[in-house]
């Protein structure tokens, strides 16, 4: 036993002995320590791929909420946003037309009888040109004569009659007057011899009554004259009123009448006469025009955006024959026709003398004075975006990222930009016709 305890007993200076027979388990117990970078090592991976699925998702989310289109940037017209001095004008065409021109249409209606010139003649004031009948507007002359004519009888019989009814109350107040006088005289007389006794109060009494009533009488008639006068003098003046009126419809009627003679109302050049003999014309309908032949002013076309800037007396100049003219804006018709509307340019000088009707002159018409402004080249974006927005080029070149920005005046050749692009940066200037609705563009070399 005491060998066994000694056996049994631990060397302080030895090691431990480790038995590899399963015993109590503490040796297996013990909690082993890792450390940071071995936990790392574990997780590394799956964070990793956490991290990229996210990348890539939001990617994802990017590309759809910024819808992209894939250019060939051969395709393209790309510009840079330069500094430079803008010139405010604007191309023209304009074409020769007469500077007068007289429209040649029909006061009234009717069929062709003859035609005595033909289109492109020179004619003078007062030529026959045209003559049409109108068998409806000659019988309205002939009706309206007729009742003319029955108005002027009825006012003639009204003033005879005024006249007979005046005469006839003056010899009725001669006739009052006399008897009046008469027993005037009367009535002194037996008004005397009654005072005297000589005379009979009835004799007085009869005399006196018979005064009285033709005194009566003759304010009777005094007031019958003056109301009869009144009333045929009121009825005389509407006569008088309606005659005028009917001639005046009867000189319009006769003037309509010889209207179907169409005449030349001034010397010209006669165009655009196209109607036949036995032709109907409507009333209103266009003959044809007669043009001064030897004056001219030019007509032109113009985008509907310069509307608003174009106003009467501004300059434009064209060169002919090595000779420069300049003509200033004479009317401006604001109707727009399939995005246009015209203008009228007149000659300050004297007109070239080469220039004939039809012809097309090219121009240029003066908006502003020049002055230094940041430009883009002028493209056929403008019209996809109204000038709101365009594709800006990004400096390493691979895309093009949609951006608002602010335009102002325009010519044929540059843009002026007021804000939201800087000098240097460049701009895709091309149509943007397929993909106007995208907001950035992915360049690509072909």
């Amino acid at each position: 036993m005491a060998t066994t305890a000694g056996k049994n007993e631990i060397n302080p200076g030895s090691r431990p002995v480790v038995s590899s027979k399963p015993g109590s388990g503490v040796g297996m117990d013990r909690k082993v320590q890792k450390s940071t970078w071995q936990r790392l090592q574990r997780w590394l991976p799956a964070t990793l791929g956490l991290v990229l699925i996210v990348i890539l998702v939001t990617y994802a989310v990017l590309e759809s909420t910024n819808s992209t289109f894939t250019v060939n940037s051969n395709q393209v017209a790309v510009a840079r946003v330069t500094q430079a001095v803008f010139d405010d004008f604007i191309p023209i065409r304009g074409r020769v037309t007469p500077k007068k021109t007289i429209y040649l249409d029909a006061v009234e209606g009717g069929q062709v009888e003859q035609r005595l010139v033909e289109d492109g003649a020179l004619v003078r004031k007062g030529d026959l040109i045209v003559v049409l009948t109108n068998s409806g507007l000659q019988l309205d002359v002939v009706r309206n004569e007729a009742i003319v004519t029955e108005q002027l009888n009825n006012m003639r019989s009204l003033e005879l009659q005024l006249e007979q009814n005046r005469l006839q109350h003056r010899r009725s107040l001669v006739d009052l007057d006399y008897q009046i006088q008469r027993l005037t005289r009367q009535v002194k007389r037996l008004s005397d011899l009654d005072k005297s006794g000589v005379a009979s109060k009835s004799q007085l009494e009869d005399a006196s009554d018979e005064l009285a009533y033709y005194q009566a009488g003759r304010a009777v008639t005094l007031e019958s004259q003056a109301t009869d006068a009144r009333l045929q003098d009121s009825q005389l003046n509407f006569l008088r009123k309606t005659t005028v009126q009917l001639e005046r419809s009867l000189a319009i009627t006769r003037n309509n009448l010889e209207a179907l003679n169409v005449r030349a109302p001034e010397d010209g050049k006669l165009s655009g006469l196209i109607v036949e003999v036995g032709q109907s014309i409507a009333r209103g309908g266009r003959i044809g025009q007669l043009d001064d032949p030897a004056n001219f002013k030019l007509r032109a076309s113009l985008d509907e955006y310069y509307l608003s800037r174009i106003d009467i007396d501004q300059s434009a100049y064209f060169s002919l024959g090595g000779d420069d003219y300049q003509l200033n804006v004479a009317k401006v018709y604001p109707q727009v026709k399939n995005g246009q509307f015209e203008i009228d340019l007149l000659f300050v000088d004297d007109e070239p003398t080469q220039i004939r009707r039809g012809q097309t002159i090219q121009g240029k018409l003066t908006l502003g004075d020049p002055a230094p402004a940041r430009l883009i080249p002028n493209g056929a974006f403008y019209q996809d975006t109204g000038g709101n927005w365009l594709f800006v080029v990004t400096a390493d070149g691979a895309r093009a990222v949609r951006r608002n920005v602010k335009l102002g005046r325009r010519n044929a050749r540059f843009i002026e930009v007021l804000e939201g692009l800087d000098v240097g940066e460049q701009v895709i200037t091309s149509s943007y016709g397929s993909f106007a609705q995208m907001d950035q563009l992915k360049l690509v070399a072909n």
